[in-house]
């Protein structure tokens, strides 16, 4: 049997990570374009100079319907995620 001890911080945002992905499972219509939160907590980032690097390279997709709104594609989200995951041994 294996124990596993986690800091009270680590073990709540744990929780919020299962919670969110359940959500999202359930979730019969999911948005197409996410705001920047979203794209945030989707790529697990904290900065928003992060997200824009992202943009700027061209790794994510994302579109700008007005000036100060800029909406990211949450399938190029989840496929550069994918691209970027490795594989087990």
């Amino acid at each position: 049997m294996q124990v596993i001890c986690l800091e009270e911080k680590a073990f709540y945002e744990l929780v919020e990570q299962v919670v969110s992905r359940l959500k999202e499972k359930n979730s019969v219509a999911r948005d197409k374009w996410v705001s920047n939160e979203e794209a945030m907590r989707l790529l697990n980032i904290k900065s928003k100079t992060t997200l824009q690097k992202l943009r700027d390279e061209g790794r994510i997709r994302y579109t700008q319907p007005e000036k100060k709104i800029i909406l990211y594609d949450r399938d190029s989200i989840d496929t550069y995620l994918e691209n970027n995951s490795k594989d087990t041994f």
